[in-house]
């Protein structure tokens, strides 16, 4: 990073995550003259790919499959597939198999979906069920992405939101809201279908079937499957932050990367600029926006003389939500599910009942490893043939564990304390994922041609926001949620700091990747200012 700098910018971006790259999009659309300064050799935060098990198969490093970036407001507005962008999506969103059948599928034709749940509860209707569900949702979904990802309080999209709904859908809307997947599966579901459904949707979050609010979350994830499908960026999920970063140069932006921050510097309760590990300083004429975890911009990157005392104090209690334990195989043929209605699916959920994901997730309250963990694992070359060679399959699969520094054991017995700093132990519970991959699709450990394991601390080593390996940015518990986010009373993009603003997913509305964090971020610093 050069030394001698001519002059200052009117805002600089901490982070090129996809919240960061979208504020400096919404910034320099304004004509604001903005730089992104990332650590990283690389762009792109979580959102990014490369070739880590053999050549010529392509693994998303992080996140993977993106229905909220393809509804997202934020995103949209970007207009990302005029600079490269294109999607691709497998021919069904989502599996979910069991060992005796049959197996749950979302396919993007609501027929073959109502199907899947009612061979689960021959007669019961379940089929028509979700056609309501889903009915709701396809009613509502432009208000209420408008409603979740916009500033805290949605006030105009949350009253349009409940027109649209009406008063029997208004309800809905509070139960599922409200309401454990568990319960509302239950209550609504007669087969375990589901079951299925809601509760391994809802474990794409840190959250038990049993937690409050888990329901929205098994309900929207299912319901976005149905409508738009689980789409992927076509050549990987590089190719997101790649559209954005070019969008962002042709508008006159700067993305330096290598380029840590290590203070944010304020003088008389305003932003002045940052400085660097190398110990260049940036001014800003106007605004500095962090694409950081709450924790380190509040502990870390400000000066305790600049933090009010009653906020350092709630950011010591920020909670993160569960860490992840990542495999990424080369395979020489597809993976052979013993169920061929699996094959078609871009994403596909291993665990054997709703019974077990709530034992699993049990678990995971006890800082326990998982002795039969719940897999979201990922068919790429499915869902995007460019991913590997023909009659290849790159794919992955991530199970939550503890993060490394709440460990307490392993509840499979096998001596892992879940601090990852033993190779055997790392590679012993990536044998234990793969067995359960094995169960259900018996000849897959023999297609393997090789893979890559990225425990918990590999994760954080390689991206300081994923602490302990959480990908969320922040727990999804009701209690850090809307204006609860990050602490009670920092439920909006500002901090207590005149023109510094928290752009990442720390921020309301939490993780994800749907660019609102950045988007907020930069429609506040629009504001102030004016």
């Amino acid at each position: 990073m050069p030394a001698d700098r001519s002059g200052d910018v009117d805002a600089v971006v901490i982070g090129s995550g996809p919240n960061g790259l979208v504020a400096a999009n919404v910034l320099a659309d304004h004509g604001w003259e903005v730089l992104v300064l990332e650590a990283a050799a690389e762009p792109g935060g979580a959102v990014r790919s490369a070739e880590v098990t053999a050549p010529g198969f392509t693994s998303d490093l992080y996140s993977a499959f993106y229905p909220l970036a393809v509804v997202s407001p934020a995103l949209r507005a970007l207009d990302l597939d005029r600079h490269g962008l294109t999607w691709s999506s497998a021919p069904r969103p989502l599996a979910h198999p069991t060992p005796d059948g049959p197996t749950l599928v979302i396919d993007t034709d609501l027929d073959l979906t109502a199907a899947s749940l009612n061979r689960f509860a021959p007669g019961s209707g379940d089929g028509d069920t979700w056609r309501a569900l889903f009915a709701l949702f396809d009613r509502i979904s432009p208000a209420l992405f408008d409603a979740l990802l916009t500033p805290f309080p949605p006030v105009r999209p949350a009253a349009r939101l409940a027109g649209l709904a009406g008063p029997r859908g208004f309800v809905d809307l509070l139960q599922l809201g409200l309401g454990s997947a568990r319960g509302q599966a239950h209550r609504r579901f007669e087969g375990e279908g589901g079951a299925l459904l809601f509760g391994g949707n809802a474990l794409h979050t840190d959250l038990l079937p049993e937690s409050a609010s888990s329901a929205i979350y098994g309900w929207l994830l299912s319901s976005l499957a149905q409508q738009v499908g689980w789409p992927v960026p076509v050549g990987g999920a590089g190719e997101l932050t790649a559209a954005l970063v070019r969008r962002l140069v042709a508008k006159g932006g700067r993305v330096e990367c290598g380029a840590a921050v290590t203070e944010v510097v304020v003088r008389a309760g305003r932003v002045e600029g940052v400085r660097t590990a190398s110990g260049d300083a940036v001014s800003v004429r106007r605004a500095v926006l962090a694409d950081v975890g709450a924790p380190a911009l509040y502990l870390d990157l400000l000066d305790p003389a600049d933090v009010p005392g009653r906020v350092r104090r709630a950011i010591r209690h920020f909670e993160y939500g569960d860490g992840t334990f990542k495999v990424d195989w080369a395979l020489r043929a597809p993976i052979p599910w013993a169920d061929p209605e699996v094959a078609g699916a871009g994403t596909v959920h291993v665990g054997d009942s709703l019974d077990e994901l709530s034992r699993t997730s049990r678990e995971l309250a006890d800082k326990l490893v998982p002795r039969d963990p719940f897999l979201l694992l990922g068919q790429m070359t499915t869902a995007d043939p460019t991913r590997s060679p023909e009659g290849t399959e790159s794919a992955w699969a991530y199970a939550h564990v503890p993060r490394p520094d709440e460990a307490r054991g392993d509840a499979g017995h096998e001596g892992l304390d879940g601090t990852w700093r033993d190779p055997a132990g790392v590679a012993r519970f990536a044998a234990r994922m793969e067995a359960r991959i094995e169960r259900l699709a018996p000849g897959f450990t023999d297609r393997i041609i090789a893979r890559h394991v990225a425990s918990p601390v590999d994760l954080q080593a390689a991206n300081a926001n994923l602490v302990g390996g959480a990908l969320d940015g922040g727990s999804a518990r009701l209690r850090q949620q809307l204006f609860l986010r990050p602490i009670p009373g920092l439920g909006r993009a500002e901090t207590p700091v005149k023109g510094l603003y928290l752009a990442s997913s720390s921020a309301h509305p939490g993780g994800g990747v749907h660019g609102a964090c950045g988007n907020n971020a930069a429609q506040a610093a629009l504001l102030h200012a004016k």
